[in-house]
């Protein structure tokens, strides 16, 4: 649900924060569910039902769109929570985790496998009763994916951002699933727009903090002298991959002149960066194209929905 490459340089619980003691317990349980990952995976779940749904406002179904997004951020917390626990002693290994509470050891990790397995059943649970049983599969399919295959892989094989695109990409099928009950091809354009964008959201992370990887044993960029090439490539195709599928939605009627105006813009912004990045590949170049994939998704996904017709 909540794949590492979106938002993962943003690791609040890595930043240190003044705390009233008697609300100590609470940030930290908080801290576990990855908020800030969170954050965008609402964003795109939204997303996906606005544009699932075919009820005009003052009609649009309201109630089920933020049932819709409680059940997905529940299922997403709970992947976040029980990834944490599944990595914790390699969290312990990196500098960007290593305040992390159950690494600083202020949960107890029995007590964190528990509130991830609820988070997770109570979810999925929420999302069959108030919407449907497509969304609740779908958050279920990404909930295993993400903790049995993308987790496990990163201490494999540097596929592993591959693997975990998938279910990273999955929250705009599951909004769509919820709005509509079934998904088409415009819900898997959605899919593929956020597909793409996080192979050079996550190569620029991967690259900043690349010492910190190696160090855990992740496996997130490959050993040997092809680590340049590996990167260059999995920076720029994606993003130009990314400017021709953003355009789909406009070109299919879905959107307007603005919605698709934004997306030639923001693609070429987007794309300049990841260019950028593949020839310089360094720390200043990687920060930039961090800060513009951030940018760039909430600013397009927020087109979409504003100029849909």
């Amino acid at each position: 649900m909540a794949t590492e490459p979106i938002l993962g340089s943003l690791d609040v619980s890595a930043v240190p924060a003044r705390r009233v003691a008697g609300s100590s317990v609470m940030f930290d349980y908080w801290d576990l569910t990855k908020p800030e990952i969170n954050f965008l995976i609402a964003i795109t779940t939204a997303a996906g039902f606005w544009m699932g749904s075919s009820a005009a406002l003052p009609h649009f179904p309201w109630m089920t769109f933020v049932h819709t997004l409680l059940g997905t951020v529940f299922v997403a917390s709970g992947a976040g929570t029980l990834n944490q626990l599944i990595e914790l002693k390699y969290d312990a290994q990196m500098r960007r985790t290593a305040r992390r509470p159950l690494v600083s050891g202020r949960i107890v990790p029995s007590h964190a496998l528990w509130f991830g397995i609820l988070l997770s059943v109570i979810g999925v649970a929420y999302l069959a009763v108030s919407t449907n049983a497509l969304a609740a599969a779908l958050a279920a399919l990404t909930l295993l994916s993400y903790l049995f295959l993308y987790t496990p892989l990163k201490r494999i094989t540097p596929l592993c951002t591959f693997v975990g695109a998938f279910p990273g990409a999955a929250p705009p099928l599951i909004g769509w699933a919820a709005a509509s009950g079934h998904l088409d091809t415009a819900a898997w354009v959605l899919f593929a727009i956020v597909f793409f964008w996080q192979f050079p959201h996550f190569m620029s992370i991967a690259w900043m903090y690349r010492e910190d990887y190696a160090r855990a044993g992740y496996l997130v960029l490959p050993a040997s002298e092809i680590k340049d090439r590996f990167v260059a490539w999995q920076s720029v195709l994606p993003a130009l991959g990314l400017f021709v599928v953003a355009t789909i939605p406009a070109l299919r009627g879905q959107t307007g002149l603005i919605y698709f105006a934004g997306a030639l813009i923001l693609g070429g912004i987007f794309l300049y960066y990841g260019a950028r990045f593949a020839f310089q590949r360094s720390v200043a170049s990687a920060r930039q194209l961090l800060f513009a994939s951030i940018l760039y998704l909430p600013v397009l996904f927020a087109l979409l929905v504003l100029d849909k017709k």
